[in-house]
Parts: structure tokens; C-alpha cells; sequence
């Protein structure tokens, strides 16, 4: 057993500090690779992390920093109802969640001795995905009215799936799948349109492997506590936060002096809805306050973003900001006061739509906050949440098997003050992969004609934004398709003089047919291209392309050394999809744009 320290060690804290981190990361490749679907194996949309006895965030691995409040808010909601056996499990914006698809398991750790609890593991994945089987096409959502449960045009959180504030899906050591039916698959489906979860196996499978992930943990903390004992290991833990804490407040004072201690920015959503953000920094504390006074109102559509995604995307911003390696924790959040309207889109109601709020809002929160700390250019600010399937409930309230897939796709990161962005990334909080394109098109009805870099996206400056991406995908059955996507009205913009990136765009390549209205006598016979917006729902016939060019990253600085400057548009980028057919088809197409 080691001794107690009365003051923090710096090798011992430096020590601590990636033990704790080495702990969440054992927890996510245990979850990688215990896990069947797409959107945790391959896409690795998923996060894990360690908690204090007081529900704090101690260390939270280089996934997605969204665990901010849903510990905390458990341990107030079942009191002394926590025994050791127990794992909880929620989803719901109004329990610390992120957004419905977005499940956490919550499990305590027990001293072994006292039987007191002395930290919390938890992960949290993404539900809406699937796999296909070798007989059939397998359908597997959280429940939401659309394949893939992240619809474009949801106005109301029954929309988008099943809500569960707290559930113990496993009490007393005893795994309740028939609490997990009623909670997936029951409950939804009362609501109408909705069919509750279309795979449950699937999902019960998943959530098994971030239990499994949870106690992955636990066995971690407790070999790391017989190492050292229980009181250093708390000591540190509390020694890490408190350092964390000390380097937010020493970049706070820095910042004051350099810029001042008065910073504000304001940023605007597709839809017209502005973010805008005051911030106002006591020097001789370190400490701040950020103002959201003076972003819009709730909004009708899925835009809204909970207030769990709000102080996960400030915590987010002070630890990229931080020239230290400190795991992400709560003491990031400690010289931090945010204030935010009431009836806000980032304080919403409780039946308000959230789910583009946590892909989509998120990025424009950053963006809005580092453009205060004129720390870098806006990257892409949106994830392209693409989904597409079939199945579930019909309008006469017939359900029929299905399938579906989701993924985000990549664009262009901001250029900073001594750097180009980054061309072709999930950038900041989405800090997930792609599906391979061998998994895709094994896995499901398309083909993918191209994914490259949608070369001059990036705006132009002393240092260049980086450029977005094209993905082109072809449809071989029908299928409902849908894009959630930002950044095709206002275009990221550059700072210090920097030139801004390109806009997103939206193609879908229409195929003619008689069902539709579309082929008729004297017609070209040609594929019709139409730009569906930022947020749609389609119903495609077989040979249909989806084509989607992804936004750049805002420049910085003025243009003055011409080797920073990227190259100039491409033939084949001017044509919404790859070089393929005839050229007078492709010269045809190019001439609509």
C-alpha cells in the first residue's frame, strides 16, 4: 500500500492522471470489441469515463465529451437506491442526456470494505444502427418514427424514439429484459407512427457490451486501489481535478490580458436562429462568466440543445485551449459560470425535439465560443447526419420488417493562428469514424461511387481552412432516405481577415418513373438533379444517387504568402458526382450548376 500524500506529487499526478485515462480507455476497446453494431465496432460513436463519488467528471477518454450531468442527475433522482449489482440506464435530455439514440449505463463502485461508493463508470453509445444478417435485411432503432432514429423534421421528443429518464436494467446483479422490452419496444410504440425498437436483440446485445464495458472499469479501479490504497487514489483524483482547474484559470488570465476581459460572439443557425454568446472574465480570479443571452428561441424543429450538450461543449472548448495534457474533468467547469435564457433553443422545454441539437447545435456552440476567444477559424459546424433504410410502421399502423444505417460524414476543420485546418475530419465534438465503404456495401443495398476531397472548399487565407468532402452514394433498391445537415446557408467563417469555406450542398439524382409523375411521352429520359436543403426526407427508387458535399473550414489571417493557398476547384468537383457516363451527361449536369 502507498501513503498518503499531503500535497500532489508531480510525477505521481502526471501518474494518476493517465492511469485514470489508461481506465476509460480499457473501457472503450472493451466496448469495441464486445459490441455487433456498425455505429460502435466500425464507427466508434461512443464514449466511457470515470466519475467521482459526487457525481464530478474525473477522467473521460478521447471519445466524445457528453457525460456532463447524467450521474449527477441519478444519484439525486435514487437517493440511497444504488446497491452494488446495480447498473442504470438513461437516455433522456432531461436526465443529463445528449439526445434519445445516445444511451448511458451508469454502474457504481462499492468499496469493498466499507460498501460505500467510491466512483462511477459509465458509458454511453449510439442506438441507432444497424447490421445486416445473412437471411435478411435486419432493421434496429431506438424507436423513432424514421429508419435510423435521427429524423430531419421531428417537432416533439415522442418523435424521435424512447425517453427513459431511469431505469435499472440491472438490479441487484439481475439483468431485467422484460423492463427493457417495456422501455424499448412497449412504451414507444403507444405513440403514434412510432413502431418501438425494430431489433431489439440487437440493441440488448449492445447494451450488454457497455455493461460489460462498466464492470471492465470497476475491475480496473479496484486492482488500482490495491496498488496504492483507497485514500491516495481519491486524493489524486481530487488533486487532478483541482489541477485542471488551476490551468482553466491561468488561460483565463492570459486571455484577459491579451484580448481583454470582455468577449462576445454571435453565429447563426441555417434556419435564421442566432447563438450568441458574452463573455465577461474576472482576471484576478480566473474566473468567467458565458452568456447565452441573445440566442433565439426554442425552435419547432430538432435543433434544440440540452443543456447536458451546452456545458459539454464549453467544457470541451477550455480543454482544447489548454496548451497541457490534463485529462477532460470537471475542474475544467470550475472557474465557469454559464448563464442561459430561459426558453432558448439551448434551454428548451421538455417535449422539444433535440436530436439534431446534440450533432448539429453543438458544433455551432464551439464555434461560437472559441470564435469569442479568437482561438481559431469555424470548422465545418455540422456532422451530415445521413440515414437510410426501410421498414417500421406504416401509416395504417402496420409494422414490416426493415432495416436501416446511419453515419456523420467529414469535412473541414478551421484554420488557427500557426496552422491550416485539417481536410476531410470529424471535427471537435464528433469525434467518430465513417463506415468503410466494404462494410457499407456488404453490409447494405448501395453502391458508393465516390468519397474524396472536395478540393477548394477550404476558405483561403494566410492559413487555409480545410476542405470538406464528396460522398456519393447510389441506392440499388428503394429505400427512405434522410440529411440532417447545417452550414448550407451561412458558410463558416474565417477570422483575422481570413476568407470563409463552402457551404454544404445536398444532391439528389432523380431517376425518371412513371410512379412518380416524372416520366412522360417526350421527356429527355435524363436523371433529374435536385438540391433537397439541409434537412429532408426522401423516398428513392432504385438507381438514385444521394450526393453530398460536405462544408470547409474558415481561413486565417490575410492572404500574403501564396504557398499557403490550396488548389484551385476541379474539373471533376464541379460535377455533383464522380466522372462517370457519357461527357455529354457530365457537361449536361455541370451546366445545371
Amino acid at each position: 500500500m502507498g501513503k498518503p500524500f499531503a500535497g500532489p506529487d508531480p510525477i505521481m499526478l502526471s501518474l494518476f492522471a493517465n492511469r485514470f485515462m489508461s481506465i476509460a480507455e480499457a473501457m472503450g476497446r472493451s466496448l469495441q470489441q464486445t459490441a455487433i453494431s456498425t455505429n460502435i465496432k466500425e464507427r466508434l460513436d461512443y464514449s466511457c469515463a470515470l466519475f467521482a463519488p459526487d457525481g464530478d467528471l474525473v477522467a473521460n477518454a478521447p471519445f466524445i465529451p457528453i457525460h456532463l450531468g447524467a450521474v449527477k442527475y441519478q444519484m439525486k433522482f435514487l437517493g440511497d437506491d444504488l446497491k452494488e449489482g446495480d447498473v442504470i440506464m438513461a437516455n433522456s435530455p432531461q436526465s443529463g442526456g445528449s439526445h434519445l439514440p445516445d444511451i448511458t449505463l451508469i454502474t457504481p463502485v462499492f468499496d469493498q470494505n466499507s460498501h460505500k461508493i467510491i466512483f462511477f463508470t459509465a458509458s454511453r453509445g449510439h442506438h441507432c444502427r444497424y447490421w445486416r444478417p445473412l437471411s435478411s435485411w435486419a432493421q434496429s432503432t431506438i424507436c423513432s418514427f424514421i429508419p435510423g432514429s435521427m429524423p430531419p423534421t421531428s417537432v416533439n421528443i415522442f418523435e424521435e424514439g424512447a425517453n427513459i429518464h431511469s431505469f435499472k436494467i440491472v438490479n441487484n446483479g439481475v439483468f431485467d429484459r422484460k423492463g427493457l422490452l417495456y422501455h424499448m419496444v412497449e412504451k414507444p410504440a403507444s405513440y403514434p407512427g412510432n413502431s418501438g425498437c425494430r431489433n431489439i436483440r440487437d440493441v440488448e446485445s449492445d447494451l450488454k457490451a457497455q455493461i460489460s464495458a462498466n464492470h471492465k472499469g470497476i475491475q480496473l479501479i479496484h486492482a488500482l486501489i490495491q496498488e496504492y490504497g483507497l485514500q491516495t487514489v481519491q486524493e489524486y483524483m481530487h488533486h487532478i481535478r483541482d489541477n485542471a482547474e488551476t490551468c482553466v484559470r491561468n488561460l483565463l488570465r492570459d486571455v484577459a490580458k491579451r484580448l481583454g476581459p470582455n468577449l462576445s460572439a454571435r453565429d447563426y443557425l441555417d434556419d435564421g436562429s442566432p447563438i450568441q454568446i458574452k463573455i465577461d472574465i474576472d482576471e484576478e480570479e480566473g474566473s468567467a462568466m458565458i452568456d447565452f443571452e441573445g440566442t433565439g428561441p426554442e425552435i419547432r424543429g430538432n435543433l434544440n440543445a440540452p443543456i447536458s450538450v451546452v456545458h459539454s461543449a464549453v467544457i470541451y472548448c477550455m480543454r482544447a485551449m489548454l496548451d497541457v495534457d490534463i485529462p477532460l474533468n470537471a475542474g475544467c467547469l470550475v472557474p465557469i459560470k454559464i448563464k442561459i435564457p430561459k426558453d432558448s433553443l439551448l434551454l428548451p422545454s421538455p417535449t422539444a425535439a433535440v436530436c439534431g441539437g446534440n450533432v448539429l447545435t453543438s458544433q455551432r456552440i464551439v464555434d461560437v465560443v472559441l470564435k469569442a476567444f479568437n482561438a481559431c477559424a469555424a470548422s465545418q459546424g455540422c456532422c451530415n447526419n445521413l440515414t437510410f433504410g426501410a421498414g417500421g410502421k406504416d401509416r395504417n399502423g402496420v409494422v414490416t420488417s426493415g432495416w436501416g444505417y446511419y453515419e456523420t460524414i467529414a469535412g473541414g476543420s478551421g484554420a488557427g493562428p500557426h496552422w491550416h485546418g485539417t481536410s476531410g475530419v470529424h471535427t471537435h465534438i464528433t469525434n467518430t469514424r465513417i463506415g468503410d465503404v466494404e462494410i457499407l456495401e456488404r453490409r447494405y443495398p448501395v453502391l458508393l461511387h465516390e468519397f474524396s476531397i472536395r478540393d477548394g472548399s477550404g476558405g483561403k487565407g494566410n492559413y487555409n481552412g480545410g476542405c470538406g468532402v464528396t460522398r456519393d452514394i447510389e441506392f440499388l433498391e428503394p429505400i427512405q432516405v434522410s440529411i440532417l445537415s447545417e452550414r448550407r446557408v451561412h458558410q463558416p467563417y474565417g477570422l483575422q481577415g481570413g476568407e470563409p469555406g463552402e457551404r454544404g450542398r445536398n444532391i439528389w439524382i432523380k431517376q425518371p418513373r412513371e410512379e412518380d409523375g416524372d416520366k412522360v411521352e417526350g421527356a429527355s429520359g435524363k436523371p433529374r438533379i435536385i438540391n433537397i436543403g439541409g434537412k429532408a426526407t426522401m423516398f428513392m427508387g432504385k438507381g438514385d444517387r444521394m450526393i453530398i458535399h460536405t462544408p470547409g473550414g474558415g481561413g486565417w489571417g490575410a492572404k500574403e504568402d501564396q504557398g499557403h493557398q490550396t488548389k484551385s476547384v476541379s474539373a471533376t468537383e464541379k460535377i455533383p458526382w464522380a466522372p462517370r457516363g457519357s461527357l455529354a451527361e457530365r457537361e449536361a449536369v455541370q451546366a445545371a450548376f
